[in-house]
């Protein structure tokens, strides 16, 4: 099959592409470079199956050229990141709501099936554990920026779920929870990264808030798979389903197992919420996936372990891929 992915280029969709390329599929990656890079999939540049569009979700003559020229879309492309929510929510905001209603317009123009990546934001601070895929939102203020991600990803499910309901466009919602592994960048806040940065580099370990926080890593080879699987099973349209890890870790525990793989002397510093992101921000305790539905369907099991991660991130960064401090640079492959 030929497969549309926009943010194609970024840590996950080139991840992505690289495991369709690989099973025989032609993709076709449609990305305007602004959190993802060419580095991520420049490797791929001369295989015969792969073709990169540099472009805006936002341009309906670029989607719309492209999804009629391919058999289904893998819809990753969203403002990501803590940091770039917080910082830019209206952006955030706009360019996940109008990017997907104008791929899932598109698509339904051509009848293409799609499949829509969401988010364990969409929980809020649901602290249940393990969350399913049907229990409730708990949102704080709408004024606090924070919630602008969750808000503009649960519309992008709303209308996926309206699409296939009322149109009948064959649409699939994957909720991704903490998905990490290498080329992924610790700019925009993600943790793994940017602890193994820090203690490759010697620098401090800076843990916002208590540390006390918990979270389930899923390596993003687990990932892709599970997203290739869910399009390719039709039993999946019209349906939500989470996927990532059930392994549960504290902060605090997490910056001690990257110190441990690494050796580092770095010490560990907490930040307070308010001074990492401002009086607005809120952090949610815990978020640890239910994947029984993604399980029963498609077999989905995370194959690596948190400790696999780690060791995984760290020999991606000690084999020349480590940024300058403060650095903003994609990480290629």
């Amino acid at each position: 099959m030929k497969f549309l992915i926009t943010g194609g280029a970024g840590f996950i969709g080139s991840h992505l592409a690289e495991y369709l390329l690989g099973r025989g599929d032609e993709v076709v990656v449609l990305d305007d470079l602004s959190t993802g890079s060419w580095e991520n999939v420049s490797h791929l540049e001369d295989h015969p199956g792969f073709q990169i569009v540099v472009g805006s979700i936002l341009h309906e003559f670029l989607v719309d050229r492209w999804v009629e020229r391919c058999h289904a879309v893998f819809h990753l492309a969203a403002a990501v990141g803590v940091e770039l929510i917080v910082k830019n929510p209206w952006e955030s905001l706009i360019t996940n709501i109008k990017g997907s209603e104008l791929v899932l317009n598109v698509a339904h123009r051509y009848r293409k099936k799609v499949l829509v990546t969401s988010s364990s934001e969409i929980y809020g601070k649901n602290s249940n554990a393990p969350l399913r895929e049907g229990d409730d939102r708990i949102l704080g203020s709408p004024l606090k920026s924070r919630w602008a991600y969750s808000t503009s990803k649960a519309v992008d499910e709303i209308l996926s779920y309206l699409y296939w309901k009322e149109k009948r466009l064959p649409t699939v919602i994957v909720r991704l929870f903490n998905t990490v592994g290498p080329r992924q960048t610790g700019a925009y806040g993600m943790v793994i990264p940017r602890f193994v940065c820090q203690a490759l580099r010697g620098e401090a370990i800076t843990i916002y808030g208590d540390g006390n926080q918990t979270r389930c890593f899923l390596h993003v080879r687990d990932a892709v798979g599970a997203l290739a699987g869910l399009m390719d099973h039709r039993e999946a349209v019209g349906d939500v389903f989470n996927i990532g890890s059930q392994e549960e870790v504290t902060i605090d525990e997490l910056a001690r197992q990257v110190l441990q793989l690494t050796g580092s002397p770095s010490p560990v510093v907490r930040i307070p919420y308010d001074q990492a992101y401002g009086e607005e921000f809120e952090d949610m305790p815990r978020r640890v996936p239910d994947i029984t539905k993604a399980r029963d369907l498609i077999g989905f099991h995370p194959s690596y372990d948190l400790r696999g991660i780690l060791t995984d991130v760290i020999r991606h960064y000690e084999e020349g891929r480590l940024p300058e401090a403060g650095s903003r640079r994609r990480l290629g492959p």
